[in-house]
C-alpha cells in the first residue's frame, strides 16, 4: 500500500513540476525567428557577425534535435552579443 501511494505521489508531483518547466521554454523555432529579424536589423562587425553566426548553428542544430532548451541558450547568447 505505501510503495502504490509513493508512486501516485512522484507521478502526480511529476505532472504538475513538467508543465511548469516546459512554459520557461520558448519554442526554439520563434526564438531563431526573432534571433534572424534582429540579426537583419542589427549593424555587425567581423567576429561579432561570425560569432553570431557560429551559435545560431548551434542552435539550429540543437532545435533540429528537438532540444530546445539548449538551443535556445545558443540563440540568447547570440542576442546578448547584440545588446538584445
Amino acid at each position: 500500500m505505501k510503495t502504490s501511494t509513493l508512486v501516485l505521489s512522484l507521478a502526480l508531483a511529476a505532472a504538475i513540476v513538467s508543465p511548469a518547466f516546459a512554459a520557461e521554454t520558448v519554442p526554439c523555432e520563434k526564438m531563431l525567428d526573432d534571433l534572424r529579424t534582429v540579426t537583419k536589423a542589427a549593424t555587425l562587425g567581423d567576429a561579432d557577425a561570425a560569432a553570431i553566426a557560429a551559435l545560431q548553428d548551434k542552435g539550429i542544430e540543437r532545435c533540429n534535435s528537438d532540444d530546445d532548451a539548449h538551443a535556445d541558450e545558443f540563440f540568447a547568447q547570440a542576442m546578448k552579443i547584440m545588446g538584445k
